[in-house]
């Protein structure tokens, strides 16, 4: 997806914590999509960062699955223009000041795990980004790899948790 690295300010490292997912751990089932197929709460989960770079001046956070049989994966959520002053969110909160702009189901906001039966285990990324600018100019109904490009064009750091699901 990119070259970027979790980068260090000092002795500390630009981090992503979870109260809900643990890295390479199954996800909840609130992290699991209600619909096709799938029973879950279908909400975003809760999550803060600490220690990014000096430099920082907004953020983003992109959840993507990479095992989804097609050509980009899956973006199961993408916000950008995350002000600065904001380190944390609670699950399933909308974050004042950002803006959520449409993922792979046709929606914006977050839409849970929900691979096709049979397919294997997916990986879901959850990724928040230390940018270099206030705003990134996108449009709510813009494609996620449009997004995703943007984001990472501004991107300075970046911290990911994975969550795990498969559907037997």
């Amino acid at each position: 997806m990119s070259n970027i690295v979790d980068k260090a300010q000092g002795n500390s490292v630009f981090t992503l914590n979870s109260t809900e997912l643990k890295n390479n751990d199954i996800l909840p089932n609130a992290q699991v999509f209600k619909g096709f197929g799938c029973n879950g709460g279908n909400v975003s989960p809760q999550l803060s960062w600490i220690n990014p770079p000096a430099n920082t001046r907004s953020y983003a956070i992109i959840c993507h699955d990479p095992d989804a049989p097609r050509p980009n994966g899956w973006y199961h959520w993408l916000v950008v223009n995350i002000p600065i002053n904001i380190t944390s969110i609670k699950q399933n909160e909308k974050i004042k000041g950002a803006l959520e702009t449409k993922t792979d189901f046709g929606s914006t906001g977050f839409g849970g795990a929900c691979p096709p039966q049979g397919h294997g285990i997916h990986h879901y990324n959850f990724t928040v980004y230390a940018l270099n600018v206030d705003k990134i100019d996108v449009k709510q109904d813009e494609k996620p790899t449009e997004v995703e490009k943007k984001v990472l064009s501004h991107a300075i750091a970046k911290s990911t948790i994975t969550g795990l699901y498969e559907r037997k």
